[in-house]
């Protein structure tokens, strides 16, 4: 099954995200948010898969900023990833893991390696070190998609998903009430939704509200962009 479900919040808070998860299980593919970091607790109920294109996103940031020969390595090592991910695109989860131990691991290790000596020449408190920090520190997380063929490098088809919203947020920065945020994110989720299973979003919307006032509560499932087909013509 293939589905967006957008949630809308008042807040940023953590317990937002507790809330909308409940009792679910499984490997999470996000950022460093602090929202996310409550979620990963002993029992190991929820994993952390970090995004490595956050991690990225400092060395190139500090590249473009200074030129920085140390944010270019490290963009060189990550892009040797990304490579390998290329090459894997269309394999079956079990080549992908296994193109990952041949390839992935020894870059994995050499990568290390360097951040460890690079961070321990740089200055506390600069981008650099904060830039190191956050791999570093982050590293199995960043990592675990390596013994895993059905996990990705990152989250950004996630992020694709969520864009149209961050881009077009100041124009509805007002939603009215809780319950206009709420149908909004309904809406949203639906027409992301028929946009990921291949389907024309208006078309969808079209059928499923001309369908809804006869269409049998029990059956509401079938409307749903992952199990929908067209009304059949008379």
């Amino acid at each position: 099954m293939q589905a967006v479900i957008y949630e809308f919040s008042e807040n940023r808070s953590g317990e937002n995200v507790k809330t909308f998860l409940k009792d679910w299980k499984g490997r999470l593919v996000c950022d460093y948010y602090s929202g996310y970091q409550n979620l990963f607790g002993d029992d190991k109920a929820i994993i952390e898969i970090g995004c490595l294109v956050h991690a990225r996103r400092r060395f190139n940031d500090l590249y473009e900023a200074n030129k920085s020969e140390i944010a270019h390595q490290a963009l060189v090592m990550i892009g040797f990833l990304y490579d390998v991910e290329h090459e894997a695109r269309d394999m079956t989860p079990e080549d992908r893991w296994r193109i990952r131990q041949q390839k992935v691991k020894p870059i994995l290790r050499k990568m290390r390696a360097w951040l460890a000596l690079q961070r321990i020449k740089a200055t506390h408190g600069t981008a650099l070190a904060r830039a190191l920090d956050y791999s570093i520190k982050r590293w199995d997380a960043l990592t675990r998609y390596v013994d895993d063929g059905r996990l990705p490098i990152d989250n950004n088809h996630l992020e694709t998903r969520i864009r149209p919203v961050a881009t077009g947020r100041s124009n509805w920065m007002f939603m009215g009430s809780t319950r206009a945020g709420k149908r909004a994110a309904a809406i949203m989720s639906l027409v992301q939704s028929a946009k990921l299973n291949g389907l024309d979003p208006y078309a969808y919307m079209i059928d499923v509200l001309t369908r809804l006032p006869t269409h049998p509560n029990k059956r509401i499932q079938e409307l749903l962009p992952q199990n929908w087909k067209p009304q059949a013509q008379s």
